[in-house]
């Protein structure tokens, strides 16, 4: 992969943990997406950013259990569907072709599907061995 890419990826890494990093403060933006979205361009861009990534208290808080074990707490589950269905409301109300709001509509959907019955839910004070 060429220099380039691999800067891109760290940049975009670098701006998604500022804002998981702000989230986490603040209860109005998501944390959990833009830390996933971090630890991948992380992971594409740098072996050395990922591997202080993961040693990170904000990847152990939010991420490792996902990443381990495929498990996450419900407010990371809500946060990140709320987050996503606050996304696609904009080109569901924008797009006036049927089609294109019924497929968005099923990606909804799917997106609910895939969180509540493929991804494990558990407490936010279990740890998982």
């Amino acid at each position: 992969m060429n220099k380039i890419l691999k800067g891109l990826y760290i940049a975009v890494g670098i701006l998604a943990l500022i804002v998981g990093g702000i989230g986490a403060a603040l209860p109005i933006l998501p944390t959990t997406p833009f830390l996933l979205l971090a630890l991948y361009c992380f992971a594409k861009g740098s072996e050395r950013w990922h591997r202080w990534f993961i040693k990170t208290k904000l990847y152990k808080k939010y991420l490792e259990d996902f990443v381990n074990h495929r498990a996450m707490t419900l407010k990371q589950k809500l946060s990140i569907l709320l987050f996503a269905d606050f996304m696609l409301m904009f080109p569901l109300i924008i797009i006036e072709k049927t089609s294109f709001r019924l497929f968005i509509i099923l990606l909804i959907l799917i997106k609910y599907y895939y969180f509540f019955f493929r991804i494990r839910t558990i407490k936010a004070d279990d740890s998982i061995t």
